[in-house]
């Protein structure tokens, strides 16, 4: 009930009405957009493994009220984690919604990266674009600047050349994107929150409306491009 005033009280202009409800059936009646963010939180000390087994049940119900109640054409998003296996649950269990429509959140972890390469080059971070996120939105995924732009003075030029520390690129920069997650626990004891809420809404504003010509990362079921095993959930640009 907080959660609705607090909604209320923001007066979005796009707000048309709340429901709050602990029933997945009456959660998911006819949605068009689904963000499930409902899955056990990781602690200090936790990595995302852990939370696996008190989260697939969470997502076997979530994906049998989906399967039987939401539109068929209903974009998934899949916040909680560990958010790769519970997209591929979810998946499994609504068999009557295209696999294409499941997706995992790897868009925080882009973003960190984006500005994290903002922050070295000295740029806005709208100036970077193209940083790839390949694999599992855990400290075992792997953060590309390879192709990644940058526009500096007016000019685009590869971040590359722009930053000129290969060292930096391979190394600092993909230990830190990886462990960004565990470093804002053990700074704040709970997981993000505010960055992940505001990846989520890049996620699907931008499943839904396209990206132009800037790439985006999300876990999705791999139909085995680039090598990667067919259906399991990995990010892929």
């Amino acid at each position: 009930e907080g959660v609705v005033m607090e909604l209320a009280d923001c007066a979005l202009p796009l707000l048309v009405g709340v429901l709050p409800t602990a029933n997945p059936e009456e959660a998911f009646k006819d949605v068009a957009a689904a963000f499930l963010v409902g899955a056990m939180p990781r602690r200090e000390g936790m990595e995302r493994k852990d939370l696996l087994s008190a989260n697939v049940r969470i997502f076997k119900e979530q994906g049998q009220a989906l399967d039987k109640v939401a539109r068929k054409d209903v974009k998934v998003l899949v916040v909680g984690n560990p958010a790769n296996t519970n997209a591929l649950i979810c998946s499994k269990y609504a068999p009557s919604i295209p696999k294409e429509n499941f997706t995992a959140m790897t868009r925080l972890d882009q973003n960190r990266a984006q500005s994290q390469l903002s922050a070295k080059v000295g740029v806005p971070v709208q100036d970077v674009k193209n940083v790839i996120i390949w694999g599992n939105h855990s400290s075992t995924q792997f953060p590309d600047a390879s192709n990644a732009k940058v526009i500096i003075g007016g000019v685009e030029k590869s971040i590359n050349a722009a930053i000129n520390d290969d060292e930096y690129l391979k190394a600092t920069f993909v230990s830190t994107v990886q462990k960004r997650g565990a470093a804002v626990i053990a700074a704040r004891k709970m997981s993000s929150a505010l960055s992940a809420a505001k990846a989520a809404s890049d996620h699907m504003r931008d499943w839904f409306l396209g990206t132009g010509d800037r790439w985006v990362s999300m876990g999705v079921v791999s139909d085995g491009s680039y090598g990667v095993p067919r259906d399991v959930v990995y990010s892929f640009p």
